[in-house]
């Protein structure tokens, strides 16, 4: 009878440390908080998004706001298309806000980082911030940095170092 309660005991701990997992994999993937659309889209254009992906968060001041809800190419202006969904209860941002791509922590998730504007008119269903800021990429900035002191090392002719 004893060993029944232990194995009994020992399968409650178990079960609740799976989902204790389960939850920990929502956070970490963004799925807890899907929320159920309730909101307005306002759109965004960037030369390049970097590691942007759909669900990531859209901050301002350093508290969520929205959400991206869809990312695109644009074939024509060759540009990505980023559609966020704003909580309804932020309808008094500036539609001269600027928009910039961010990463966060060492993982490097990036996220949509929202500075306000002074304009008196706020975004609403469909604007689209004019203002934006492209991902910095890591690679890229390691190879202008290697480009710029290969440069510095070149020496002209007869000139001794």
């Amino acid at each position: 009878m004893q060993i029944r309660s232990v194995e009994i005991t020992v399968g409650a701990f178990m079960a609740a440390g799976i989902v204790a997992l389960f939850f920990l994999a929502l956070q970490v993937s963004n799925l807890s908080s899907l929320g159920n659309g309730d909101g307005f889209k306002i759109t965004a254009r960037f030369d390049n998004i970097g590691g942007l992906k759909v669900k990531a968060p859209v901050n301002m001041a350093g508290v969520r706001v929205g959400r991206v809800s869809d990312i695109r190419f644009d074939g024509q202006s060759y540009e990505a298309l980023v559609t966020m969904t704003i909580e309804r209860q932020y309808n008094t941002i500036p539609d001269d806000t600027f928009a910039k791509i961010y990463t966060a922590g060492l993982l490097g998730e990036q996220y949509i980082g929202l500075e306000a504007g002074g304009s008196s008119d706020y975004l609403s269903e469909g604007s689209e911030l004019a203002m934006t800021q492209s991902a910095l990429v890591l690679e890229e900035i390691i190879g202008q940095f290697l480009f710029n002191k290969a440069g510095e090392g070149v020496k002209p002719e007869g000139e001794t170092p």
